[in-house]
């Protein structure tokens, strides 16, 4: 009895084996290279909030992305995938722990009567525990943990990534619907300007004072305006059903979408430039995409442990304690008590190539998922280089086409004192107010260009998360 303590004792003490290799991350760039990379500034930097699109200070799109963040289906299929995987780790994580099962019975035996054998009529029964565990020794069932773990965190990561895109395609769009509805305040107004140079050019025509060219002139320019609002107005329908479907309504029942004086477009909006290049360099690390990549490949360097472990004998010991009787009074009585334990080893002889070439294959699938690692680091930190320049130029635009207009205004006030009296031609006033119209349209969109730019820097950096 002894031995078998000793015996059971030995094997126990080399539970802590776990076989494969650790998991480190790799490290592709170096700190240094990626701030580098980034221009960023290392004197300060301020922190991301998940938040921050309330700095465009617009409570309906504040509303909006809160509700798509708790009401979208996209987003609750990501949580079902979440706790599919929380689930799948539980699952994985009981199979390496000793079983214990309750067990009861009860067998009856009739033989007939023989020649030289007796009639047996026989009752039988049994009650008790029995027990096994498949000893982890070499640690594949830590490393089946350890992938379960990471494809978990990974989950997480998931969920967190598409909470970040929905956060910025509800902001897109919804800016998107206010630059539209911007451009069709401006277009109306051009409209009612281009219909009063139009009665003025009709007055000059009825009394003798403008030819026909310019009364065609006039009217080809009011209707060519006109024929500016049905796709503007097509694309408002549009964003306003992308907005009800991003926050799981029906298109057409979502409020608050209506035109309004207080458009955020059109008033200035104020983004410090100096902190695209002044975020913590691990927010690019950390981007939920980055983390998901790194957990896929945690989990497939954990697999290769697991596949290692096969190769080794795999140690089990089952057990019973109860009772056995063949009166069932006698259930529960110390003359009916039985137990017994059977401890088993077997080990991979036939089947070894298929198992040593299941580790060749693990390890070449770890190495790709490297490289898909490495891949998505670099595409962050290129999305973040291309947002950073984006925001910055297109502000540069932004106050190029404001002067613009400015001049363009004053222009067309001139212009027109000059026509009623005579001393220009209608094709130069035409002229004007066109460029008017494409200037102030031009800004509004560049204007609407800084939000969408800010939202996909945002994005970039991990959106606080």
């Amino acid at each position: 009895m002894n031995r078998k303590i000793c015996f059971l004792s030995a094997l126990l003490m080399t539970v802590s084996c776990t076989v494969g290799p650790d998991y480190t991350r790799p490290e592709f760039y170096g700190q240094e290279q990626m701030a580098a990379a980034l221009s960023l500034q290392q004197a300060e930097t301020f922190p991301v909030s998940v938040r921050w699109y309330e700095q465009f200070g617009d409570e309906t799109l504040t509303g909006l992305v809160n509700k798509a963040i708790t009401s979208s289906p996209t987003v609750k299929a990501a949580t079902q995938k979440l706790k599919q995987a929380r689930y799948t780790m539980m699952i994985n994580e009981a199979q390496f722990v000793p079983q214990l099962n309750a067990e009861g019975g009860y067998n009856y035996n009739y033989l007939s009567e023989g020649q030289n054998t007796p009639r047996l009529v026989e009752d039988y029964y049994k009650a008790g525990l029995d027990a096994s565990w498949e000893i982890d020794i070499w640690g594949g069932g830590r490393r089946l943990n350890e992938a379960s773990r990471a494809l978990y965190t990974a989950a997480a990561d998931n969920l967190i990534n598409v909470m970040l895109s929905m956060t910025a395609e509800v902001s897109s769009d919804y800016i998107g619907l206010r630059t539209v509805q911007e451009q069709l305040r401006i277009t109306k107004e051009n409209l009612r300007l281009q219909q009063e140079i139009y009665q003025t050019v009709k007055g000059k025509y009825d009394n003798g004072l403008a030819d026909t060219a310019a009364l065609n002139q006039a009217e080809y320019a009011v209707q060519t305006t006109k024929a500016l609002l049905p796709a503007l107005e097509q694309q408002e329908e549009a964003y306003k059903n992308a907005l009800a479907v991003l926050t799981g309504e029906l298109p057409g029942s979502v409020s608050g979408l209506e035109r309004t004086r207080r458009n955020m477009i059109g008033k200035p909006f104020v983004f410090r430039v100096e902190n695209l290049y002044n975020y913590p360099l691990n927010a690019v690390r950390n981007r939920p995409d980055v983390r998901m990549a790194e957990n896929a490949l945690i989990a497939r360097n954990a697999a290769i442990g697991e596949a290692v472990a096969e190769l080794f004998p795999n140690v089990s010991l089952s057990g019973m304690l109860g009772w056995q009787a063949k009166k069932f009074s006698d259930i529960g009585s110390s003359s009916s008590a039985a137990y017994g334990f059977a401890p088993g080893v077997s080990l991979p002889l036939f089947n070894f190539g298929r198992l040593i070439n299941q580790v060749k294959l693990n390890k070449e699938v770890k190495e790709e998922y490297v490289y898909l690692y490495q891949n998505t680091l670099l595409t962050a930190v290129e999305e973040v280089k291309n947002a950073t320049v984006s925001v910055r130029k297109e502000y540069e635009r932004y106050q190029s086409l404001q002067r613009s207009v400015r001049s363009m205004q004053k222009v067309l006030v001139s212009m027109k004192d000059k026509y009623k009296e005579g001393l220009i031609e209608f094709s130069d006033l035409l002229m004007t107010e066109q460029n008017l119209l494409e200037a102030q349209n031009n800004l509004a969109e560049s204007e609407g260009g800084i939000y969408r730019n800010v939202i996909t820097f945002y994005k970039a950096v991990g959106g606080g998360y």
